[in-house]
């Protein structure tokens, strides 16, 4: 998810020390807030736009959904899950994508792209 350098992120800037990401385009969980700040940086590389479609918190929880196009054209939507801690960090995000046929593209430039800086068994 890109955002402009003097807007705060909807879960980046609160990430906790030992934050977990899951998402559709990963095998496994990413832990660590640098991991994940290095995986979702990766993946809003892959988008030529991307357009919020809805937001809201309930409870502890903040959902986002939105569309995006992809560099190679093809079209994906996502929501997004953060779950917030009674402080207001953030330990637990969950990324859900599809179609498929994006996700597994996005997947497979996620893997070509961090391969090596995450552990292998991450990727699809």
């Amino acid at each position: 998810m890109s955002h402009a350098q003097d807007e705060r992120h909807p879960f980046l800037d609160d990430l906790t020390a030992d934050a977990e990401l899951t998402s559709s385009v990963l095998r496994g969980s990413v832990i660590g807030r640098g991991e994940i700040r290095l995986a979702v940086n990766a993946v809003g590389t892959f988008y030529a736009s991307q357009t919020p479609t809805f937001l809201q918190t309930v409870g502890s929880r903040l959902f986002l959904e939105y569309e995006a196009v992809l560099t190679s054209g093809e079209k994906l939507t996502a929501v997004v899950v953060v779950d917030h801690a009674s402080d207001g960090s953030v330990p637990r995000v969950s990324v859900r994508m599809s179609p498929l046929g994006s996700v597994l593209s996005l997947a497979a430039h996620l893997r070509q792209t961090l391969s090596g800086q995450l552990p292998e068994d991450l990727f699809l």
